[in-house]
């Protein structure tokens, strides 16, 4: 049986290793799971030549949004998010999931996070939906959102009335009004972008989504004034978790082997060319992390 990670670029993705690890824990020898550089024009072409011998496909950018008009059915989580990073064939019908969100509730679990009133949320594409979502599921149903260009912000609007959310939306440059104080940050921002913005963090807890390379400026800088860091690896970890259980039908996913396989290829200069500031109390998947659930 197959199954891949699609996007463009790729080539970076330790997908792989996640989904590799939890095949070889499962005793699933005859399953492989690879990289496809896949740009959005040849998406339709790609899910439509799936047969019998493909479990379903892992979406990264660009594809998140653009796969939404090419399913049969869509998750009510993934329709609310309005973004997909997950596929299962079932019966022959393409099936669109979003992991991202979970990914992150977990993420910010392993950092004592199980409820919010409050945030602030750098960013405005789909992992900012995605971490809009998460944030309602937490009680915080009127977070900040910090964007580049607030006129460009339609789906991420469309996302928060789906989901009941009112967040306020304001210019990156506000930053210096809206950070400093506030409990909980999560930065879905690519990485460097957030680093002119570290300064201002402060004590409570910080999520980047960054994993490479890691420990980022922001992330330092939060630890340094006392914060809870997590990073894109645990949310990378959790949400394949979910992918796991999707694809395979097995309710009971290795974590730990999981767990292991990405820490090993986290710490290897193939996988991290450069990682500055590297503090201990800064998390990672090295830290004890609390178990999360399926959701």
């Amino acid at each position: 049986m197959r199954a891949a990670v699609l996007g463009s670029p790729v080539s970076h993705s330790l997908s792989p290793v996640l989904h590799t690890a939890a095949y070889e824990a499962l005793g699933l020898a005859d399953w492989t799971y690879t990289a496809i550089d896949c740009e959005e024009r040849e998406l339709p072409a790609f899910l439509g030549g799936l047969d019998d011998t493909w479990a379903g496909v892992s979406l990264t950018m660009p594809l998140k949004r653009a796969v939404l008009p090419l399913l049969d059915t869509v998750s009510p989580r993934a329709a609310a998010v309005g973004a997909v990073n997950t596929v299962v064939r079932r019966d022959g019908r393409l099936h669109g999931e979003n992991t991202d969100v979970h990914g992150i509730r977990a993420a910010l679990a392993e950092a004592g996070v199980t409820t919010a009133s409050t945030a602030v949320v750098l960013g405005g594409g789909a992992t900012a939906c995605s971490a809009l979502a998460a944030l309602a599921e937490l009680g915080a149903r009127r977070p900040t959102v910090l964007v580049r260009d607030p006129s460009r912000t339609t789906a991420l609007r469309a996302t928060a009335d789906r989901l009941g959310v009112t967040p306020t939306v304001a210019p990156l440059t506000q930053a210096a009004r809206h950070l400093p104080g506030a409990p909980l940050v999560l930065t879905t921002l690519p990485p460097g972008a957030a680093d002119d913005h570290a300064p201002l963090l402060g004590p409570g807890v910080l999520f980047d989504v960054v994993y490479t390379p890691w420990p980022t400026r922001a992330a330092h800088a939060a630890a340094a004034a006392g914060a809870r860091v997590a990073s894109g690896l645990s949310m990378l970890l959790h949400q394949a978790v979910c992918q796991v259980a999707l694809m395979t039908g097995h309710p009971d996913v290795p974590v730990p082997a999981m767990r292991t396989a990405l820490t090993r290829a986290a710490n290897t200069a193939a996988a991290f060319p450069s990682r500055p500031y590297r503090e201990p109390d800064v998390l990672g998947l090295d830290e004890p992390a609390a178990k999360a659930s399926l959701e």
